[in-house]
């Protein structure tokens, strides 16, 4: 099986509606996966626009997601009796915060990439930022899935 990540809320490669974004209702677009391998035991999934003027600049991370789940809803920081972790993004906000690129700069893309873990948890402060929560999470990964939504203002 390979571990795959969509949205009903956006098609790999299309343009992440508005709500969805800083500038609008800032939502978190609900997600589904499929294809999780044996052994998974937790879930660690990062938001990174690539197209950051300053370099790779991280909207979002959570992780300690339970392994019986099959995807986060919308505005999943809402979800009750989910206990996911949130690291804080480079915003310095532990949350989601969605597609905010400088006026006038292009097209944007942005990559929700899911990790199924060897690990229930993650020992790792949400001070750290989703980048080093991210990098904890590379030496458990099993599988990864990558869905790329884009946005321009």
């Amino acid at each position: 099986m390979v571990l795959t990540l969509v949205s009903p809320a956006f098609a790999d490669g299309d343009a992440i509606p508005p709500k969805y974004t800083r500038i609008h209702q800032n939502l978190f677009p609900p997600l589904k996966w499929s294809g999780v391998p044996d052994g998974t035991r937790s879930f660690a999934l990062v938001v990174e626009d690539a197209d950051a003027p300053s370099g790779i600049f991280r909207h979002c991370g959570i992780f300690n997601i339970r392994p019986t789940l099959n995807g986060l809803p919308e505005s999943v920081d809402t979800v009750p009796g989910q206990a996911p972790r949130f690291s804080e993004n480079d915003f310095g906000n532990a949350r989601y915060d969605g597609p905010h690129p400088p006026k006038d700069d292009g097209v944007h893309h942005y990559h929700f990439r899911l990790a199924a873990l060897d690990v229930p948890n993650l020992s790792v402060p949400s001070s750290a930022g989703a980048g080093l929560m991210w990098n904890a999470a590379k030496r458990y990964i099993l599988a990864q899935a990558t869905l790329t939504g884009t946005f321009e203002v």
